[in-house]
């Protein structure tokens, strides 16, 4: 698919001298393969959108157990940090 988009813009490139409305029609092709056609474009795929997911969720996950250890109660639905068995 790759190839016959490239012969595609290389026609339009060639026919794009009689009529320059080609060239601007090779340049909007030759856009869309740079930034989504070719391996290391800048358009994301599904893995890279999911990775991107994890680790945000990672992250967060991360942040929720540090605030807990440093603030005990946090999570427990209770104010103060004091857990109902612990109370007198």
């Amino acid at each position: 698919m790759r190839a016959v988009l490239l012969v595609l813009i290389v026609i339009l490139l060639a026919v794009g001298i009689a009529k320059p409305a080609f060239w601007v029609a090779a340049a909007v092709l030759l856009f869309v393969y740079v930034q989504y056609g070719r391996p290391g474009g800048r358009g994301r795929t599904r893995n890279d959108e999911y990775r991107a997911y994890r680790d945000r969720r990672d992250s967060q996950n991360r942040f929720e157990r540090r605030y807990r250890r440093e603030h005990r109660g946090f999570g427990t639905g209770q104010a103060g940090g004091r857990r109902q068995d612990d109370r007198k």
